[in-house]
């Protein structure tokens, strides 16, 4: 079927229906249920959900369980309902020994809830859980976590980091069996060692007020991670970040990619953000450029929903703005399908690889493409579902963070608001959702 024409209704329905059938049943992860269980019970009150990431945020600032416990009372005391958990945890704060138990537990919670979804604190250290999933027929994208760089010396500590990680990548995956499905697609091979990077990490200049400073700054660092990736044959994906820096980061990957030296690799790749109203225009950008600049490796376009719109609406409320991102769920997932069918039917200029945890987009995925589609999941959101895409013989990628817990807090608290909103299809698939509420159409 043409990439940019719908597919049938019925034919969504039933790939969403199989994809459902071979989800893992929750019995194998009693862990994760109870992980689900608790977060359920976080979504349904919006002033208990603040107030826990606002602790979560404050988390590597605290230098004491006593700390800890202050913080967690302080931002508890602040929600209308209290209801009984919260009463026990307010009644302890007010002893030591109750603060030292109440700081002890919500150290570990944290920390355990951290694990789920950053895989190690270095590339070194995901060596296992990597070769593992290559084992079991599925790639990986791996993320060092830090978020904008506040000096020049931050940047460049950045940049070695990355392209301590490729060598890193490079080695690990050095050995591991074939697996034709993740190495080759119709445009050619496929890199096995795969490094996202933040912009925002590679420079301290990034400002909407000046983005021509921040590309010039961060423009040699990742030339030569582009280079690093050119030469052990590796991708390097770019990642999209907040509103405001889309359009130096854009400038920056096409103005980069444009140069001759380039032409002939490295992989690489950028993000489009469905959540954007504007996303459409970004996305002729992007094929124009890919229509005017041939290259060897075709750019890929990780099609993702967006992890920044409580961001992008707070922001936008304050200052009076148009919000640049659509405030209703369903506007959003209508644009992600929409944005679907454009890029699949692009290729082969480009590679498209779906990101979403949304039955009903990767089942529309699914049904509008014939081949050569990539699905990405990030690690401990997406882990079932990327276990039934790969069991029914699709390509899938885990999105890998790595890093120390206070890098990957800002991180952390964006995966944390994704999973617990109350608009979000995991939440609604652990509350139990009917199937076909799941599957109907935006």
């Amino acid at each position: 079927m043409p990439g940019d024409v719908p597919p049938p209704e019925s034919e969504v329905v039933a790939i969403g229906r199989e994809i459902a059938a071979a989800l893992p049943s929750p019995a194998r992860h009693p862990g994760k249920a109870i992980d689900a269980r608790a977060m359920d019970f976080t979504s349904r009150d919006a002033e208990l959900r603040a107030a826990l990431f606002r602790f979560v945020d404050v988390v590597p600032a605290c230098r004491s369980v006593d700390d800890l416990a202050a913080h967690l009372t302080g931002f508890l005391g602040e929600v209308d309902a209290q209801t009984p958990p919260i009463k026990a945890a307010m009644r302890m704060g007010d002893s030591r020994a109750g603060r030292a138990a109440l700081g002890t537990a919500a150290a570990a919670g944290v920390k355990h809830m951290a694990r789920r979804f950053i895989v190690a604190d270095s590339p070194a250290g995901a060596r296992g859980t990597l070769q593992r999933l290559w084992r079991d027929g599925t790639a990986a994208s791996v993320d060092l976590l830090g978020e904008a760089t506040i000096t020049s010396a931050e940047a460049d500590g950045y940049a070695a980091r990355c392209a301590e990680a490729l060598d890193a990548l490079t080695e690990i995956y050095r050995g591991s069996p074939p697996r034709p499905l993740l190495e080759r697609d119709g445009a050619g091979p496929l890199p096995r060692a795969n490094l996202s990077v933040k912009v925002s990490a590679l420079t301290p200049l990034l400002r909407p007020d000046a983005p021509a400073l921040g590309q010039e700054d961060a423009a040699p660092r990742l030339r030569a991670l582009l280079r690093t990736a050119r030469e052990l044959d590796a991708h390097l994906h770019v990642d999209m970040e907040s509103f405001d820096s889309r359009e130096a980061i854009t400038d920056l990957v096409l103005d980069l990619l444009a140069e001759d030296e380039f032409r002939d690799g490295p992989s690489a790749g950028m993000v489009l953000q469905a959540y954007l109203r504007d996303g459409g225009e970004l996305l002729d950008r992007v094929l124009a450029f890919s229509a005017e600049h041939e290259r060897a490796s075709p750019l890929t376009i990780r099609l993702v929903k967006g992890a920044y719109w409580d961001h992008e609406l707070v922001e936008a409320r304050q200052h009076g703005w148009e919000p640049p991102v659509w405030e209703h769920k369903a506007e959003s997932d209508r644009n992600f399908e929409a944005l679907t069918l454009r890029l699949l039917a692009a290729r082969p200029a480009v590679r498209v690889a779906i990101a979403s945890h949304n039955l009903r987009s990767v089942a529309h995925a699914i049904a509008a493409a014939d081949a050569d589609v990539e699905f990405q999941v990030l690690r401990g959101l997406g882990d079932d579902l990327g276990h039934a895409l790969a069991h029914l013989g699709h390509r899938v990628r885990v999105y890998c963070p790595v890093g120390d817990l206070v890098a990957g807090m800002a991180y952390l608290v964006r995966r944390l608001l994704e999973n617990t909103s109350n608009e979000s299809f995991l939440a609604e698939q652990a509350r139990g959702a009917a199937l076909d509420d799941l599957l109907a159409a935006p």
